[in-house]
């Protein structure tokens, strides 16, 4: 059975941190991107930060870049999303993504995570 099981969010004060993991089952994530995603209510679902399969490769989105550091070990099996300096917007629902194109796409996604930033 194929699996993405996201972790670590949580309730955290503005400027707190937190690190979300994203541990996979049934396949192995050394041939995907690794992608980080979040929801908030009545909004689009929006792409936070990817890594390539190699790692050499890394993007975030305009609104965390500085703040929030994706990885991956590929040992674990496991991706990660280093949060720092969390904001209120940073309020949402985030999905662990695995994609790859080889003929076809491979697209698996997590349950989500609940990250709420709140005094």
């Amino acid at each position: 059975q194929v699996q993405l099981v996201e972790s670590g969010g949580g309730l955290v004060h503005p400027g707190g941190s937190l690190r979300l993991s994203c541990a996979a089952s049934g396949f192995t994530i050394s041939t995907y991107y690794m992608n980080w995603y979040r929801q908030a209510p009545g909004k689009e679902r929006e792409l936070v930060a990817d890594i390539s399969v190699a790692g050499d490769d890394i993007n975030y989105a305009d609104s965390v870049k500085g703040r929030f550091i994706i990885s991956r070990d590929d040992d674990k099996n496991t991706a990660y999303l280093q949060m720092n300096s969390l904001k209120p917007e940073d309020t949402a629902v985030y999905y662990c993504n695995a994609w790859k194109f080889d003929s076809v796409v491979y697209d698996y996604w997590g349950q989500g995570t609940q990250v709420t930033v709140s005094a």
